[in-house]
């Protein structure tokens, strides 16, 4: 009967100590899954999703080499004495879990406002006794939007990783809640003065049309990925993304921007320019990623001329 051989792996913290005790067993071909797997079978709190692997850092090595899942452990050593530096990313919830809830803020917050008008006496002005057409719409718009967003949470999205920091969850969701409270307080404040109806009109319409192409972007990037989320970095084509690498944040910039120009209020304005720097950032880092996979070398294709997030600005 043929016995599997079996490599002893020792696992420490970045200041070199010892993490797990005599270090671990994996089968001489197994994967960089399968060390996580052994590590979370000796010590349990350590389970897969919140370990962090790498190679420890060479001299003159800006970053260390991270170790993905399917990886065989073999190919990643070159000495008999294999070492791996291990990282406790901490407790971990699953991407659609954080989503879910910074979501749900937002969508049964703003509401409030604008079906219990009396709720502005405990701020100590009066009720609200007329309602504009705009803030109706407002509402409308605004609940279609996080209403998409869940959808897209759990029939849309497929997420390259697949869990986030549980600290995420209270970061975000006190990003989200707060600023829905804030624009729903302002957009139906009893002194509130609603824009002409021309105003009204066009940006409604720009927000219910970004929303709708922002949902095609979503459609579009995931057809880029495996049902399991895998599948590697792609150049996303077709629609808006022919023209700007990230359309999916340039279409949610619009519809904050067709939304705010209907209600035009600052707390609006506020989370709309919060928003595109965020995205900004990220649509800046996705490019440059993009830019460096696909350099036209080795064979590789070229990453093709693309605004990155704000034709003609960026």
């Amino acid at each position: 009967m043929r016995t599997e051989r079996a490599m002893r792996i020792q696992v420490v913290s970045r200041s070199g100590k010892e993490v797990v005790k005599g270090g671990v067993e994996v089968p001489e071909e197994g994967t960089v899954a399968d060390l996580k797997r052994a590590i979370h079978k000796r010590i349990r709190k350590f389970y897969p999703e919140r370990q962090r692997i790498t190679l420890p850092q060479e001299s003159g090595q800006a970053r260390p080499v991270v170790l993905d899942g399917a990886k065989r452990l073999k190919d990643c050593f070159t000495t008999d004495k294999p070492q791996v530096v291990f990282k406790d990313l901490g407790p971990q919830v699953a991407y659609k879990t954080l989503f879910f809830f910074e979501y749900l803020g937002p969508l049964l917050i703003y509401p409030i406002f604008y079906y219990y008008p009396q709720v502005y006496t405990y701020f100590g002005l009066p009720s609200r006794t007329t309602t504009y057409p705009v803030q109706t719409y407002a509402l409308y718009a605004w609940c279609l939007h996080y209403a998409k967003r869940e959808f897209e949470t759990f029939f849309i999205h497929r997420f390259s990783h697949a869990t986030s920091p549980l600290a995420n969850v209270y970061r975000n969701c006190l990003y989200y809640w707060a600023f829905g409270a804030f624009i729903a307080y302002f957009v139906n404040h009893p002194f509130y003065t609603p824009v002409n109806d021309e105003q009204m009109y066009v940006g409604f319409a720009i927000s219910i049309i970004s929303q709708l192409s922002n949902f095609y972007c979503h459609i579009i990037l995931k057809n880029l990925r495996a049902p399991d989320g895998k599948g590697g970095y792609q150049i996303p084509s077709g629609f808006l993304f022919n023209y700007v690498t990230c359309a999916n944040y340039t279409t949610e910039i619009l519809q904050w921007v067709g939304f705010n120009l209907a209600t035009q209020t600052i707390a609006g304005y506020l989370f709309a320019a919060a928003a595109s720097y965020i995205m900004t950032v990220w649509a800046l880092q996705k490019h440059k990623r993009l830019r460096k996979i696909f350099d036209g070398q080795d064979g590789r294709v070229k990453y093709p001329k693309r605004w990155v997030i704000l034709p003609p600005l960026l």
